[in-house]
């Protein structure tokens, strides 16, 4: 079976976004949780490296800011509802990380597709001002699923394929993400496509996660963005 298309991730796994994040985090902290802004700013948001370590142990942004941040029930589901608006209004600047475009490039016989709980307008703004929108024939963002259908269910995967090259019978594919969730999306939409389709997990650890110590494992993990290039060709 050979390789038919590319999924990825976009937070943590294309782009940089934890400047951002946390930017958008704070702001929203402000308006319905004050009371953690200032000198008690939770300490995961007080540098990158913490940000991360709690991103990628949290199960879900709902554990992240219970657990995490240190919000209440109330508070969280305030904030959940917030982080669209933000999201989309803030400028803190978004990069790729060095060495995705060459990988998305040197694969562009394949198409590409997003799978991502950003905004799509915010990915695909990113995209066409890197010049690589061309090769990502689909984007589907958390405004394209049902927020009960976010990953890890399989719908936003059913949804990036179907608008990619609509339905195909057998398929190799490959997805990329940096968070536990992400295999268990894989691994999801595996069961959804059935037995004559093949689902391959890599975990993006050049982002800072730690996959060794996930209870669901990828097939691969790449440590660096140049370790996609020797993963992705064993299928090619």
């Amino acid at each position: 079976m050979k390789l038919d298309a590319i999924l990825w991730d976009y937070d943590g796994t294309l782009v940089n976004s934890v400047p951002k994040n946390m930017a958008i985090t704070k702001s929203i902290l402000e308006i319905v949780a004050p009371h953690l802004t200032g000198d008690n700013l939770p300490l995961y948001l007080q540098t990158e490296a913490l940000y991360h370590q709690a991103n990628h142990s949290a199960k879900n942004w709902q554990e992240l800011y219970l657990e995490y941040y240190g919000l209440t029930h109330d508070e969280m589901l305030l904030a959940g509802s917030m982080w669209a608006e933000h999201q989309l209004n803030n400028q803190t600047p978004v990069m790729l990380f060095d060495g995705i475009k060459q990988v998305v490039t040197q694969f562009s016989q394949l198409p590409h597709g997003i799978c991502s709980q950003n905004a799509q307008h915010n990915i695909r703004s990113i995209l066409s001002k890197n010049g690589i929108h061309n090769q990502f024939k689909a984007v589907v963002g958390y405004d394209d699923v049902p927020s009960q259908y976010q990953k890890p269910h399989p719908m936003g995967g059913m949804k990036c394929l179907e608008a990619i090259y609509g339905h195909k019978q057998r398929q190799q594919l490959i997805y990329i993400g940096d968070h536990e969730a992400d295999t268990q999306f894989a691994r999801s939409l595996q069961l959804a496509l059935g037995d004559q389709a093949q689902v391959i997990s890599i975990a993006a650890a050049y982002s800072g996660s730690q996959p060794q110590d996930w209870t669901h494992q990828p097939d691969h993990i790449a440590y660096g963005v140049e370790d996609l290039v020797p993963i992705i060709n064993q299928y090619l």
